[in-house]
């Protein structure tokens, strides 16, 4: 695990305090489910206080302190997964209460020392970057109620930001892990693909654009889930082979010209500068990026990104024979556009997203790590995306107005990672976005953890349970 700075309002934080006896995992759990019973944000999509109990009572009476997040309450996210005892409906009406065992990945959360007690809010099947779905709750922004937290892992977000717990589980196909933290002041890492596990189904993933992981409020905690979650994931892709940790005379390309057709405004083109000049002082070589070098990658993964996205949904549909009347108008419209595109369209699609994946290969001959926005500005107001439509081209046009340059990573499979670099006047979080070849993940990780120590931001809720 890399050597991060010590934080004291993170889930390590609270582990330590369990590990040392200050508190217990039980208390520990009380605390959250107390605060998730009251979550003003929306940020709980289900809650099952036995089931956390008895997850905190088992470590209380094993402990184990060399787990990193021992006795740690933490939530699902309700797209994703699956989580035994925790029912996946995303966010959707269509989907009974079915509850499943373990995915790979959650039995690496539970063997971490984390204790589940439920799920957070998800837009029905992940398709918008906020979390308002027609069956509710709908999930505001901790840091101004009147936004949205993120989507589609703001429920995760918002429960992290507020102080439920300290450590979510997310997922990003499109910058589902990313946009939330980015939205509420926290760190995301999107992983490498292949870097975490996928089983045991192995199905094709959303062709390999999705990946899990989790929202955090420390790069320290995300490098320790990293650590506790990535490797061995036994396909459907191979595990890419990790880069070195080592960020010494990195050659940082940073997005300078914000000419293009997506406005980036200026507080957040000024946190882009200002993390540039800081690491420029560390002896890193600054690149300048135009954005016309962008351009064409950002318009060509937002295309692929929603063509696998229909696609894959109109299957879903088919596969497990749902009820598409009971779907939000929205989803039923991209349903339709999947069902109604030819093989030889999906096909051009996924070559072009070979060719984005070319592209940014080649970008990073000549530079070793990506610095850009993460939003295009503050996070929107609620109702921003709504689902009571169908004309799915404005509502993908608007996701890739608030977050251009998310998508790009998902297509090309590297690893990206944002984090706040200050606030806005409005005193909103401006995040700012690292991007890394595949398999550079800790390479990541440690430039993020050097711009997370000048402290640019600090967390506004404390952590229930954290003594």
């Amino acid at each position: 695990m890399l050597t991060t700075p010590t934080r004291s309002d993170d889930a390590m934080a609270l582990a330590s305090a369990v590990a040392a006896g200050r508190t217990s995992a039980t208390e520990a759990m009380r605390a959250a489910i107390a605060a998730a019973k009251v979550d003003p944000f929306g940020a709980m999509a289900l809650l099952d206080a036995e089931l956390g109990l008895a997850s905190a009572a088992a470590y209380d009476h094993a402990p184990d302190p060399t787990l990193p997040f021992l006795g740690v309450p933490t939530l699902a996210k309700d797209l994703g997964g699956p989580f035994a005892g925790i029912p996946m409906r995303a966010g959707s009406r269509t989907l009974a209460d079915d509850v499943t065992a373990d995915s790979d990945l959650a039995r690496r959360f539970r063997a971490s020392g984390l204790c589940l007690f439920g799920s957070t809010t998800a837009p029905e099947f992940g398709l918008a970057l906020s979390s308002e779905p027609a069956m509710g709750p709908i999930c505001r922004n901790p840091l101004d109620p009147t936004r949205t937290a993120g989507g589609s892992s703001g429920g995760a977000a918002a429960a992290v930001a507020s102080g439920i717990v300290a450590i979510a589980h997310a997922t990003d196909a499109g910058g589902s892990i990313r946009v939330p933290a980015a939205c509420c002041g926290l760190v995301g890492l999107k992983p490498s693909r292949g870097g975490m596990p996928a089983g045991p189904g192995f199905g094709n993933y959303l062709g390999g654009i999705a990946t899990e992981l989790a929202v955090c409020r420390s790069v320290r905690d995300t490098a320790a889930a990293f650590a506790a979650f990535s490797g061995s994931a036994r396909g459907p892709f191979p595990n890419p082979e990790m880069l070195g940790a080592d960020t010494s005379s990195l050659r940082i390309g940073m997005l300078t010209d914000f000419g293009g057709r997506y406005a980036i405004d200026p507080a957040r083109q000024a946190a882009i500068e200002a993390a540039g000049r800081s690491l420029e002082c560390d002896g890193h070589q600054l690149i300048p990026l135009a954005w016309a070098e962008f351009d064409a990658m950002v318009t060509t993964s937002a295309q692929v990104f929603e063509t696998i996205v229909s696609v894959n949904l109109a299957a879903l549909f088919e596969a497990f024979s749902l009820d598409k009347s009971a779907a939000e108008p929205l989803t039923q419209a991209v349903i339709e556009n999947g069902r109604a595109m030819g093989a030889m369209a999906v096909w051009k699609q996924l070559d072009q997203s070979v060719l984005v994946s070319h592209a940014l290969w080649k970008m990073f001959d000549r530079v070793d790590v990506v610095l850009t926005p993460m939003l295009a500005g503050p996070p929107p107001l609620l109702g921003h995306f709504p689902n009571d439509h169908g004309d799915t081209t404005a509502h993908f046009d608007r996701m890739t107005a608030m977050a251009p340059l998310a998508a790009l990573a998902n297509i090309a499979g590297c690893p990206a990672i944002t984090l706040p670099f200050g606030s806005d006047a409005a005193g909103l979080p401006v995040p700012v976005q690292l991007l890394a070849p595949m398999g550079g993940d800790l390479r990541l990780l440690m430039l993020a953890a050097r711009l997370e120590s000048e402290q640019r931001w600090t967390h506004r809720f404390p952590v229930a349970g954290l003594p």
